[in-house]
């Protein structure tokens, strides 16, 4: 079996998985037309200006869409199986990501349900996965608030 695989951060990415190894997510916002977009890149995808910031995203999201795999991809072979997913995070973007915490059915992975990050460590790598949102979470403080 062999390890599960480890992204690269680049210039551009690094301050979103710095953001993950300290318990938070963190996208980008275009300071001209106030866009929040992920994935991470120098240039706003709705007005190309380079005028862009990065903040901590709530971390709450909705399930959007997903597909249960069953055939393993190298290092996964003991995870089979499990949920790779499209959530639309509360302030708009969407991401891909695996779902944790549930077990890979469509009978737990609910469309439109709410989720919550949280951070699965990968070698030097922290990376967000999404798993089912307490009850009564609206307005409290991020995951990395609350582990403290």
């Amino acid at each position: 079996m062999t390890a599960k695989p480890v992204p690269v951060p680049t210039p551009e990415t690094q301050p979103f998985w710095d953001g993950c190894a300290a318990g938070e997510l963190r996208i980008q916002r275009c300071a001209d037309c106030g866009r929040p977009y992920f994935y991470p890149r120098p240039v706003c995808p709705a007005c190309s200006s380079r005028n862009v910031a990065w903040f901590t995203a709530s971390g709450r999201a909705t399930l959007y869409s997903y597909v249960i795999n069953y055939r393993p991809a190298p290092g996964f072979e003991d995870a089979t199986p499990y949920a790779i997913a499209v959530v639309e995070l509360e302030e708009g973007p969407r991401m891909m990501t695996n779902i944790v915490g549930l077990p890979a059915t469509p009978e737990a992975l609910v469309l439109d349900m709410p989720l919550q990050v949280s951070f699965e460590r990968r070698g030097d790598v922290s990376l967000p996965v999404f798993g089912p949102a307490e009850a009564g979470r609206a307005g409290e403080a991020p995951a990395k608030d609350r582990a403290r």
